[in-house]
């Protein structure tokens, strides 16, 4: 078995423990929580030229990074990277594979960044989802906690209801069978970054973990963008966008979507952040209501509400809610789906960076509040606004889970206890997942 992704040798390559494109066997023993696979190499404590090695013996030998390569496998790898405590390689052949290795579904998988995990069985992606949430908490936050099993998907392909695909500048040339009439633009990439590139573009004409619907729409958007860069219209690359709401998909990034969950039907722009899958969100935000309603709490706050997914959703499990957003144009979304759908408890406000619960009249002692941040996690200012106010309960919501553990820290610090620790599977065949973490006030 064979695929891999050749980084071009970079003229300043460290060649120490390896030499570039060094072809080396090793047993992958775990995964990382980048999707990649970790193996160690016995190495001497010195080089040849007297290099003192940083091989970390005690621990089992030299860190080797393998994208995709499964724990419990043999494998044949050619090194492109070494850094200083690790070395960086490609896969070139599996010799004894994982027995939860699977056949990828997707033809350019390895190539294309977008998927880390569809050559491993659905079944042990949540397993080691799992146990990654749980080292992340006792590495960087010294707590050992029971993590849930992850809550799995409904569809495992066909679940994502946005993709942004990219293409750079069309390169432009005369072709001599043209009679040397004018330019003619080359063919090129639309799709995703390339494994282990920052600039290098796979072309993608279809995308197995998105919907059907995009899919359906996906080569008319190629044929036409095709077209307008033969007109010469693109000086620079751009991103494209296609959002399926509902079964509808527009690649209009002002146009506004309606999305069903549950029972209630959300509009918002189809530029803006919404969860990209839609057919776990049920079961997601009724976790989310459950934990925050749990508390005892009898009043809600959504800190980063956006156009109201967790606050409308939880709204009927609460005597009042309050939604707290920086964007305007998201708050006016949001009182506008809470009007639609009936919902006269919850009211939405613009809240300033620096004074997020300023005019809030909730007693903090009766008090949940939720909070889903940026990828980046919360920012220093905003925990500061939140331990002074001090709710009965946080429910923490996150798509980066190593983040969210390290705001955990200032949580414990700040008098929170963790009561309970629940991923979800929002995003099948990547490394990526969301996260849910209760606190109470101690």
């Amino acid at each position: 078995m064979y695929f891999v992704c050749f980084v071009v040798k970079n003229r300043k390559f460290n060649d120490q423990p390896f030499a570039y494109h060094q072809e080396i066997e090793l047993e992958i023993t775990t995964l990382t929580n980048l999707g990649s696979g970790l193996g160690r190499v016995k190495l001497a404590d010195k080089t040849e030229e007297g290099h003192i090695l940083r091989s970390s013996t005690s621990e089992g030998g030299w860190v080797v990074m393998v994208p995709f390569t499964l724990p419990g496998e043999r494998v044949r790898v050619r090194v492109f990277r070494n850094q200083k405590n690790f070395s960086e390689a490609d896969l070139v052949e599996v010799l004894t594979p994982s027995p939860h290795r699977v056949a990828p579904k997707c033809p350019i998988f390895g190539r294309c960044g977008g998927c880390q995990y569809q050559h491993l069985a659905y079944a042990e992606q949540l397993a080691w989802k799992q146990r990654q949430v749980a080292e992340l908490l006792k590495h960087m936050a010294g707590v050992e906690f029971p993590v849930a099993p992850v809550i799995a998907s409904p569809r495992e392909f066909g679940y994502r209801s946005k993709i942004t695909p990219h293409f750079a500048a069309p390169r432009r040339e005369v072709r001599p069978e043209a009679g040397g009439e004018g330019p003619v633009t080359k063919e090129f990439p639309i799709g995703f970054l390339r494994q282990g590139t920052r600039f290098d573009i796979v072309d993608v004409p279809h995308c197995d973990i998105a919907t059907d619907a995009i899919n359906a729409r996906l080569p008319a958007v190629r044929s036409n963008l095709r077209v307008r860069a033969a007109a010469g219209e693109f000086a620079r690359g751009a991103t494209l966008l296609l959002r399926d709401a509902s079964g509808e998909v527009t690649t209009d990034y002002e146009a506004i979507v309606t999305e069903t969950v549950s029972e209630l039907k959300l509009r918002f722009l189809a530029r803006d952040f919404f969860q990209n899958n839609p057919f776990i969100l049920p079961a997601f935000t009724g976790y989310v209501r459950a934990q925050a309603a749990a508390s005892g709490a009898r009043f809600l706050i959504d800190a980063y509400c956006g156009s109201g997914l967790f606050a409308l959703t939880a709204a009927h499990a609460f005597e009042r809610v309050a939604g707290v957003e920086i964007s305007e144009s998201s708050v006016k979304f949001a009182r506008q789906n809470a009007a639609a759908n009936g919902i006269v408890n919850a009211t939405f406000q613009a809240g300033d960076a620096a004074a997020i619960f300023a005019g809030l009249d909730f007693p903090p002692a009766d008090t949940a509040v939720i909070i889903d941040p940026p990828r980046k996690g919360c920012d220093e200012s905003f925990l500061h606004q939140l331990f002074a106010f001090g709710p009965r309960a946080v429910v923490y919501v996150s798509c980066d889970p190593a983040t969210q553990i390290r705001d955990l820290t200032h949580f414990l610090s700040s008098g929170y206890a963790l009561s309970a620790v629940q991923p979800f599977d929002l995003f099948p065949q990547t490394r990526h997942l969301e996260c849910v973490i209760t606190l109470q006030r101690g």
